[in-house]
């Protein structure tokens, strides 16, 4: 019997498939940070409904970031990529407004 050449091998001992794979399996799509603004007239019971129903927050963490945002005027909700971050910034704008709420939130790069 012969000897049969892998399908991924070049036939000079390389294997080029294998070392795409290994490369795009160690880059990660860039994360941004989901954040909210504070303003005077979003409740901070909405603020934590929003963050227990819309990014999946324990009662605890949902606390301490409406505390985070109440005090310094900003919060993260949470590192997303762009476009779950995008999706979960609309959807909260939608609950926003339906509730008369001016809530606004942004996100930014995780490293900027």
């Amino acid at each position: 019997m012969g000897t049969r050449k892998r399908p991924d091998s070049l036939g000079d001992g390389s294997d080029v498939a294998t070392a795409t794979k290994q490369a795009s399996r160690l880059k990660r799509p860039p994360r941004y940070r989901v954040l909210f603004h504070n303003d005077n007239y979003t409740t901070m019971e909405f603020v934590v409904w929003v963050l227990q129903t819309v990014f999946h927050k324990s009662e605890t963490d949902s606390v301490l970031i409406m505390l985070s945002v109440h005090q310094t005027g900003m919060g993260v909700a949470g590192l997303f990529t762009r476009d779950v971050a995008q999706t979960k910034v609309q959807q909260t704008h939608e609950l926003a407004k339906e509730h008369d709420y001016p809530l606004k939130l942004s996100i930014e790069p995780e490293d900027g």
